[in-house]
C-alpha cells in the first residue's frame, strides 16, 4: 500500500473541521483518514499559530455586549422552560406509575 501525501491546504481545511466540530474522529471517518493522522495535524496546528481560536474558554470574541445580554436572557427563558418541562415529565412519570399499579391490582 502507497502512502498517501495531502496538501498543506487540505490539511490546514481538516483542522479548521476539527476545531468547528470538535470532533476529530468524526472528520478522520469523513476524510477516511487514519485519526492519530487527524490529531497529529491538529496539535502541529497548535504548536505553529500558538493558539487556535475558539479552542480555548476566555478568548476574546467579537459579540458586543447587547448580543451578551440578549443570550444570557435567552440562555434563562430556556433554563425555565428546560426546568417546566422536567417537571412536566416527572408528572408524566408518575401518572404511568399510577397507572401500572392499577393495571396489576385489577389482574
Amino acid at each position: 500500500m502507497e502512502r498517501r501525501k495531502f496538501t498543506i491546504q487540505f490539511k490546514q481545511q481538516v483542522v479548521r473541521e476539527c476545531i468547528e466540530t470538535g470532533n476529530i474522529a468524526l472528520v478522520s471517518r469523513k476524510h477516511d483518514i487514519n485519526t492519530n493522522v487527524v490529531r497529529r495535524w491538529v496539535k502541529q496546528a497548535e504548536q505553529n499559530s500558538g493558539k487556535i481560536p475558539g479552542t480555548l474558554k476566555g478568548v476574546p470574541t467579537h459579540v458586543t455586549p447587547e448580543e451578551i445580554k440578549q443570550l444570557n436572557a435567552e440562555r434563562s427563558e430556556l433554563s425555565t422552560e428546560v426546568e417546566q418541562l422536567r417537571k412536566a415529565l416527572a408528572d408524566q412519570a408518575l401518572e404511568n406509575s399510577i397507572l401500572r399499579d392499577l393495571l396489576k391490582k385489577r389482574s
